[in-house]
């Protein structure tokens, strides 16, 4: 069994004193129940659409390495080096999102996807952390340092982002920066007139959604009164948790993943409903939920206004979506 001292000042045992190693293997073992849930979900779905069985689990898995060493490379860096970082992520991600405008392909009403080297990458989601952590700097700088424009700043990049996805359209990554940007703000401590302002300009930008954009006022519609129109592959989807029950059919014996398009994606707590049941489904809720507290939790204790403000964001981002 390795044993790490702290004696010994290498930047290995800098790192394993100072990280949150209980965070760390949570977000690791969620990332591994992923991989388990694409095996179960996606077979049936990729032989449908004419592509290997474990075509969306390699996929998968590839995604999945590559998020874990680029955490693990991530938690070497300072606070500015994670700064410098997002920055030029940030950079990256929003010549990539005014690309997307321009280049992408449609699909269902929508540009938000860029092939590279065969694999589809959404750019917003490369945009949203980053845009998390340096607008969380702003914020910090803008109550602390009165020659810089950093609030106007933040703001500005706000609009900027929100302006981007809008234009995709995607409504539902725009609310979804949206809130986690107003709760920064006032978190931030930024005077409650502006937080007001930005709330009431918040509503009326879902009201204009809703008024605006078809799929958007469908939906809503939908949820609110369901026998309004064809909610088929939400009924199925429900059904799979009264066929799951407590502890589910048990690890492939589930049907819903034949059925619906989206198994694999949008619908994969479904299969894992009908399979391994609901105690599974609670045990994922509370794992997510673990993560997002440990997160805020620890955040309290941090002394720094911008990385404080920066693991908040990055936990209510993670958390609301």
């Amino acid at each position: 069994m390795m044993r790490v001292s702290r004696a010994d000042r290498s930047r290995f045992t800098d790192w394993w004193f100072t990280v949150d190693q209980t965070l760390m293997v949570a977000v690791l073992i969620l990332m591994g129940t992923g991989v388990v849930l694409s095996l179960a979900a996606s077979p049936a779905v990729a032989l449908k659409k004419g592509l290997s069985a474990y075509a969306f689990v390699e996929r998968h898995m590839l995604f999945t390495l590559v998020g874990a060493l680029l955490m693990t490379a991530v938690s070497f860096l300072s606070p500015r080096q994670v700064r410098r970082f997002a920055l030029v992520m940030l950079l990256a991600a929003l010549s990539a999102l005014v690309l997307v405008h321009f280049t992408a392909a449609e699909v269902n009403g929508a540009r938000r996807w860029l092939s590279i080297g065969g694999h589809s990458l959404q750019p917003s989601e490369f945009a949203k952390p980053a845009f998390v952590v340096i607008s969380a700097w702003l914020l910090a700088e803008a109550r602390k340092t009165t020659g810089m424009p950093a609030l106007p700043m933040a703001i500005v990049l706000y609009l900027l982002l929100a302006t981007l996805l809008v234009l995709q359209p995607d409504v539902g990554q725009t609310f979804l920066i949206s809130a986690v940007f107003g709760l920064m703000f006032f978190v931030s401590g930024q005077p409650l007139l502006y937080a007001g302002v930005g709330a009431t300009l918040g509503l009326g930008g879902l009201w204009a959604a809703y008024a605006t954009f078809p799929h958007v006022q469908y939906r809503v519609d939908r949820f609110l009164n369901p026998i309004s129109g064809d909610n088929s592959q939400v009924d199925r989807a429900l059904q799979s948790f009264t066929a799951g029950g407590f502890f589910g059919l048990g690890p492939g014996e589930g049907t819903i993943k034949t059925i619906l398009p989206d198994a694999h994606t949008d619908f994969i707590f479904a299969v894992v409903a009908e399979e391994y049941g609901a105690i599974a489904c609670l045990a994922i809720l509370l794992l997510f939920a673990f993560i997002v507290l440990r997160a805020l939790y620890f955040s309290a204790r941090e002394g720094d206004p911008a990385t404080r403000l920066a693991v908040i964001g990055l936990a209510l981002l993670f958390g609301l979506q």
